[in-house]
């Protein structure tokens, strides 16, 4: 069998379409469309018609008009048996009810409130370490992320619940990851598969876990206690005509919850080591500011506006790699994009990874830079081409969380230490988020100027 020649976008095999490159590297197969096809690109996962944009101004547009003339993609069964019918999933009237009783929890008020527990758990992490030890920073970062996570979501008295959540996210994970850049994407939910036993597994555990601890906090709200952490707020949430979420919506935000609180924080930080270890200007300014602005102190939320370059390394982070590495929503009629009308039923593709990557936008695209955000950079970004949290009206909710979070632990952390790589450097596997391929080993190093009192 041979793929045949199909005008206007790479060539397919038939019945499977795409997806053979696709599955083999979606994100080399998505710059391949840019580089190769131009920035509106048909082409098919198995029968279904898709386009990929990639110039930003579309991009925005797209992400603009999801619950108008767009609606969210079907994901498959194994994302939707994760997040159930969380906001992330939830179309129409229905999403716009769980985003409203959700967004306030994750105001950047409320994010001010978790900002000593994202330092005292990174202050922990640090008093851990020691110089010349070797460690994994992503388990690292994923220990400390989960513990954040963990006690801003559903309290301190649930420490200890790390470990099971953390296994059972990552089986989900992997089996997630396979099922999208596979064909059983296009089996009924019925069909069994080895794939998705684990995943019901991996789910099994993680409902169980979440509703042992709803019944903590209803416990502990019946006697009158009063807590302050994500899963109260949702818990004291009501609607436009007084309902609460009910015990499904609560274990399906706060799944989404943890995962935008954890997950994406987690690969964030990873990523960030790692590439500061291979820019020693951009870790030696790092360093100054830090001394700079803390002298030796803990950061709080205040802080965080005080420490540009900081942010300016997260920021950089999310481009070189996105956490959310696609989006895509399918036409309804009437739909258009960019003036070019869209066939309803059409799903619209647009990769955060191939546009934070292209040097039209971005020079030297594959370098890490944090002056390109500077105010006074030589050349600004063009709206909508940094996209790591999506946009419009469905943007990540957790934004704020996340970006703070990554930028605090940095600050404590990099005043203590320099995670050294040396001349290991991981490569990307596309699942949920955006992983590390293998683990990523650093040697602790103290920065110059020996040990910081924090």
């Amino acid at each position: 069998m041979h793929p045949g020649t199909r005008g206007g976008g790479p060539r397919r095999w038939p019945l499977l379409g795409n997806l053979p490159a696709f599955a083999r590297d979606p994100l080399a197969f998505f710059e391949s469309l840019r580089d190769d096809h131009g920035d509106w690109v048909p082409w098919f996962l198995g029968p279904r018609r898709n386009v990929l944009v990639s110039l930003p101004e579309h991009a925005g547009e797209l992400l603009g008009a999801v619950e108008s003339t767009f609606e969210p993609s079907e994901l498959g069964w194994a994302f939707r048996h994760l997040l159930g019918n969380g906001v992330v999933v939830a179309t129409g009237d229905d999403w716009r009810r769980k985003r409203a009783l959700v967004q306030p929890a994750v105001r950047p008020r409320q994010v001010r409130s978790y900002a000593a527990t994202m330092v005292e758990c990174a202050d922990a992490l640090a008093g851990r370490w020691r110089e010349g030890a070797r460690i994994d920073v992503h388990a690292e970062m994923a220990g400390l992320t989960q513990r954040i996570a963990v006690r801003t979501l559903f309290g301190s008295d649930a420490a200890g619940r790390e470990a099971p959540i953390s296994a059972a996210m990552a089986t989900a994970q992997r089996e997630l990851g396979a099922e999208f850049r596979g064909l059983t994407l296009f089996l009924p939910p019925w069909v069994r598969t080895p794939g998705r036993r684990r995943m019901r597994e991996a789910v099994a555990v993680l409902d169980r876990e979440i509703e042992h601890v709803i019944r903590e906090h209803e416990a502990a709200s019946a006697a009158g206690a009063e807590r302050d952490d994500l899963l109260s707020r949702l818990l004291a949430a009501r609607d436009e005509h007084g309902g609460p979420l009910s015990r499904r919506e609560l274990r399906d935000e706060s799944i989404t919850l943890y995962i935008g609180g954890h997950e994406t924080t987690s690969t964030t930080l990873t990523w960030a080591w790692q590439l500061l270890s291979g820019a020693p200007e951009a870790r030696a300014r790092l360093t100054e500011e830090l001394d700079r602005v803390l002298g030796g102190r803990l950061p709080t939320y205040d802080d965080y506006a005080l420490l540009p370059w900081t942010r300016q390394v997260v920021k950089e982070t999310l481009r070189v790699y996105p956490p959310i590495w696609l989006i895509s929503a399918v036409a309804t009629e009437g739909a258009t994009l960019g003036g070019r009308p869209v066939t309803a039923g059409t799903s619209v593709w647009t990769s955060p990874w191939s546009v934070h990557r292209d040097r039209r936008w971005f020079p030297d695209p594959e370098a890490f830079r944090p002056e390109r955000w500077d105010d006074d950079a030589p050349q600004p970004v063009p709206e909508h081409a940094w996209f790591p949290f999506g946009g419009g009206p469905r943007a990540c909710l957790g934004a704020r969380f996340a970006l703070v979070e990554a930028a605090l632990v940095l600050a404590v952390l990099g005043q203590r230490f320099h995670l050294d790589s040396g001349s290991e450097c991981a490569g990307v596997f596309p699942g949920l988020t955006l992983q590390p391929d293998r683990p990523v080993r650093a040697t602790l190093r103290r920065p110059a100027g020996g040990p910081r009192q924090v």
